[in-house]
């Protein structure tokens, strides 16, 4: 990262209130932590993934042993950063520290998300004295998850073979993803910005610094530069079987983890999925689709266990009944979802699912990868794109099919609109439709309003578990649409 606060800036506090261009708060929505919380600093960009730093406090405040004051101080300098430590010590480990408790908390509360935000948390980088200045790495403890000791901070990428590093670091973070049933996919968005100028003490770095941008600067003014491509997040995911904690990552084969890997594709076998498909893990509708046309590198196609070798079949059916409303057949088949009395209700290709929303994004998705492979393979007649275009179709078909009203403790409708929203100008965007319970600003993706309202559920509303689980199936049909699909797809999901 870029120019940390130098003594002689600290100095200027005593005459902060004659520059209040220069005085940075850091945090809104905490209490004032006194003078110490203000201080000017020339190119700073802690706020770069705001999203990953929200979810962090969320999860860290449910048990902050440590008393840090914020996460944001984890990624300043140690000057900057003791302001805000707590009990933390060695402050070359308040990134850490704070990523470890997060996480520990979540996987208490088996909140998937809340690791997931931990984890990625834990691989952003760290402010640093100047650009190229790598920051010190925590050498004098170990996590006690270990999903957070295998992964370290990102450095600054015009520091001496940070491209090769920062590359692993993604790679090492996608394997603990897909450990705990997250789209490893979503390691590509802890990485940083285009390396500035080495040595260049003023800190003109490519970076972005806002902490009202409630996704992200770093995504939302596409300043991110991704450290590998899809397929090697894929690759680096199958050579580790699908699980983490393998080799040098400290095996946990007992982890607790596996819970929420083993949650949308098989049978809970307690253990780390060391047998895991990686496809499972990656692609198969446990997560959202990594948007490749060709799954079956990774996907075992043709096996005994996925039935999905046919480019122009999407799948089998078994015993029970189908309900997969979707009857497109563009380039392949519709794949069944098959609904029985199973402990894990539905099934697809023989993955079982406990969620219907999971299984539905699981089977279009395999449809979609089928038509794919089929206009890939000289199918003159359709196109990728028309493939991506009937899997959102499929998706929204079956999110048609509303369910009940759920329970939302105190709060009332969950339901988001798609249009002009009153806080945006003429641009399109996502909202939630009850601002008086789910107070949020408009935002042009709908997992920022989804991912908002079902924590608020959670956390805020009192709603059941049941409630929170619908919330989040719809939170990922919607995120594999566009528009007012998207929409129709989450409200369908909660009866709204």
């Amino acid at each position: 990262m870029k120019v940390e606060t130098s003594a002689a800036l600290f100095a200027l506090l005593s005459v902060a209130s004659a520059r209040p261009d220069a005085v940075k708060i850091f945090r809104k929505t905490h209490a004032p932590i006194g003078a110490s919380a203000k201080f000017r600093r020339e190119v700073p960009q802690e706020h770069s993934h705001e999203k990953f730093l929200t979810g962090v406090g969320q999860a860290l405040n449910l048990n902050n042993v440590d008393q840090v004051q914020d996460p944001v101080f984890a990624l300043l300098g140690n000057k900057a950063a003791a302001q805000g430590a707590g009990q933390v010590q060695d402050l070359d480990c308040l990134q850490q520290r704070v990523a470890d408790q997060a996480f520990t908390n979540a996987k208490a509360a088996n909140d998937v998300e809340g690791m997931t935000n931990a984890l990625i948390f834990r691989a952003l980088e760290r402010n640093t004295g100047s650009v190229g200045l790598a920051s010190v790495l925590c050498t004098s403890e170990t996590a006690k998850n270990p999903e957070i000791a295998a992964i370290q901070q990102h450095q600054d990428p015009a520091s001496s073979g940070a491209a090769a590093l920062n590359k692993q670091i993604t790679l090492d973070l996608a394997v603990q993803l897909a450990s705990i049933g997250a789209d490893p996919q979503l390691a590509l968005q802890s990485g940083t910005f285009a390396p500035g100028q080495a040595g260049d003490q003023t800190g003109a770095g490519n970076t972005c610094d806002d902490a009202n941008d409630t996704e992200g600067c770093i995504f939302t003014q596409n300043l991110l530069v991704e450290d590998a491509t899809a397929e090697e997040i894929d690759a680096a995911v199958a050579a580790a079987g699908g699980s983490a904690n393998t080799g040098n990552n400290n095996a946990d084969a007992g982890n607790a983890a596996d819970d929420a890997a083993d949650d949308g594709c098989e049978a809970d076998d307690g253990t780390a999925d060391a047998n895991n498909n990686a496809d499972d893990t990656a692609d198969d509708g446990c997560e959202a689709d990594d948007g490749s046309a060709n799954d079956t590198s990774n996907n075992n196609a043709g096996s005994s266990n996925n039935n999905s070798g046919n480019s122009t079949t999407g799948g089998t059916a078994t015993t029970g009944t189908n309900v997969n409303a979707f009857t497109g057949s563009v380039g392949s088949a519709p794949v069944p979802v098959i609904s029985s009395t199973a402990d894990r209700p539905f099934s697809v290709n023989g993955n079982t699912f406990l969620n219907l929303g999971a299984a539905i994004q699981r089977a279009c998705d395999v449809q979609k990868n089928a038509c794919a492979n089929a206009a890939n393979g000289g199918d003159k007649t359709i196109s990728v794109s028309d493939c991506d275009t009937q899997q959102q179709q499929c998706v929204a078909q079956n999110g048609k099919k509303r369910r009940q009203s759920v329970d939302t403790g105190s709060c009332g409708s969950p339901a988001i609109s798609f249009g002009q929203q009153k806080d945006r100008g003429d641009e399109d965007a996502f909202a939630p439709v009850n601002s008086a319970d789910f107070n949020h600003g408009s935002a042009l993706k709908p997992a920022v309003i989804t991912d908002f309202i079902c924590s608020q559920l959670q956390s805020k509303c009192g709603a059941s578990a049941a409630t929170v689980a619908q919330c989040q199936e719809g939170a990922q049909a919607a995120d594999s649409l566009n528009g007012q699909a998207a929409a129709d797809a989450f409200n369908a999901a909660l009866g709204a």
